[in-house]
């Protein structure tokens, strides 16, 4: 199945409407129903937008958690409960809900970035912040990323 990859930039409409780029409107029509669903990520200020068909997966490995583990709590609350369904429109631009606008800070210039089987959507400050090099360890992420072979 193709996934969605690629970073694109672009700004937030005075309505709080984005637009999807092009190749991911492309593999949404091709592979997925047109609902999708927006939430809060868990731990990072952005937003998730799930085709229907991945969030239901999602849905799915939640139920089979025990609900009363507090990583699950705390998941279920953060995400799950934030959950929107949106549509895109015939323009191919999808509606932020204010309150997903308010949790993430996205409100002008944002960055839109293929993750698989999601798309990230960020405020371009926080993006930048986020992928400055400084602000990591760089050795241990290298580590990392080789245990897991790539």
């Amino acid at each position: 199945m193709p996934s969605f990859n690629g970073k694109y930039y672009y700004t937030v409409d005075p309505k709080g409407r984005i637009i999807i780029p092009a190749p991911f409107r492309e593999i949404i029509s091709a592979n997925y129903s047109p609902k999708l669903y927006i939430v809060n990520a868990a731990f990072e200020r952005c937003l998730h937008l799930y085709p229907l068909e991945e969030w239901s997966r999602l849905e799915e490995r939640v139920r089979s958690m025990p609900k009363m583990d507090e990583a699950v709590k705390f998941f279920m609350r953060k995400v799950i409960a934030s959950a929107v369904e949106v549509e895109l429109d015939k323009q191919g631009r999808a509606l932020i809900p204010a309150a997903h606008r308010e949790d993430s800070g996205i409100n002008g210039e944002i960055v839109i970035v293929g993750q698989i089987e999601k798309i990230e959507l960020w405020d371009r400050k926080e993006w930048d912040t986020m992928l400055d090099p400084s602000k990591i360890d760089k050795k241990a992420v290298e580590e990392r990323l080789v245990s897991y072979g790539l």
